[in-house]
């Protein structure tokens, strides 16, 4: 009787164990589910500061500030299967200030919430001033079935589906290190109702100066872009620090008085060596 009480239990034990790691295996895959995206480029706490407005001619200066800052602290969002996700919460602001907060006040801001592993968004929010102009747009996106949900709509998306705002942090965790002057990247973006294509062209490597420092830089060009202290009407150039950050140091563009765009002035929290700065 002892002998067939064992093998019951021994039978039980085992088929508690392949019980036991069958369901270890499916946590695995659960948490697992998503891609994974290395990144040495930002982190927790990082804090960058613009002038923004005309950077040259007879109105050099005039504009206001800005700037994109990641909280210090983890957000934790909790997915439809239950799943928990750390993220990083991304808040980017323009100030108009002086003469164009008197004639145009201006107060834009954006937020993000990026997945850490993954590096794409669970939430975006978009909350634009501009004289008497006024827009808000929200959009929260399910990366397990690939819907963006705005409003009381529902649109079906791409996999892993960027917002203009994580679409640049996604953009600064990628080796640029082998890409040769011509070469192009595609990004995508969702806004609104639609996803729409957004290639980067690599133009140059150059060495420029803005008021946090001299750095060598990878320029680039968006092939669209919109919003912000000025509405863009020619294409956007983007300086980023030629090395593992990608910290963009400087964005210009074109407009009937001037250069306008915003120029890099302090940093704070950066997650390690800029080492494209020179000094």
């Amino acid at each position: 009787m002892r002998s067939k009480t064992n093998k019951y239990m021994k039978k039980h034990v085992l088929i508690s164990i392949v019980l036991l790691l069958a369901l270890s295996t499916a946590s695995v895959y659960c948490q697992n589910q998503f891609r994974y995206v290395k990144n040495d480029a930002f982190g927790y706490g990082e804090r960058l500061e613009y002038k923004v407005g005309v950077l040259s001619g007879p109105l050099s200066g005039v504009g206001g500030s800005g700037g994109l800052y990641i909280n210090k602290n983890a957000r934790t969002i909790t997915l439809p299967n239950g799943e928990k996700r750390e993220c990083y919460e991304v808040n980017f602001w323009v100030d108009s200030e002086g003469l164009v907060e008197t004639l145009h006040p201006i107060h834009d801001k954006y937020r993000t919430i990026i997945d850490v592993g993954g590096i794409f968004p669970y939430e975006f929010q978009q909350m634009l001033r501009e004289g008497s102009f006024k827009r808000d747009f929200k959009a929260s996106f399910d990366q397990i079935n690939h819907f963006a949900n705005v409003g009381d709509k529902k649109y079906e998306v791409m996999e892993y589906v960027q917002d203009i705002l994580s679409n640049m942090y996604l953009a600064r965790t990628m080796d640029l290190s082998d890409k040769k002057i011509g070469d192009v990247i595609i990004l995508s973006n969702f806004y609104k109702d639609t996803t729409y294509t957004l290639p980067v062209k690599i133009v140059k490597r150059e060495v420029i100066k803005v008021p946090a420092g001299k750095f060598k830089t990878i320029v680039v060009q968006p092939g669209v872009a919109a919003g912000g202290l000025f509405k863009f009407t020619n294409n956007i150039t983007i300086w980023i620090t030629d090395d593992e950050r990608k910290i963009p140091v400087k964005v210009a563009t074109s407009v009937v008085i001037g250069n306008a765009g915003a120029e890099l002035v302090r940093y704070s929290g950066i997650r390690g060596k800029i080492d494209a700065k020179i000094e």
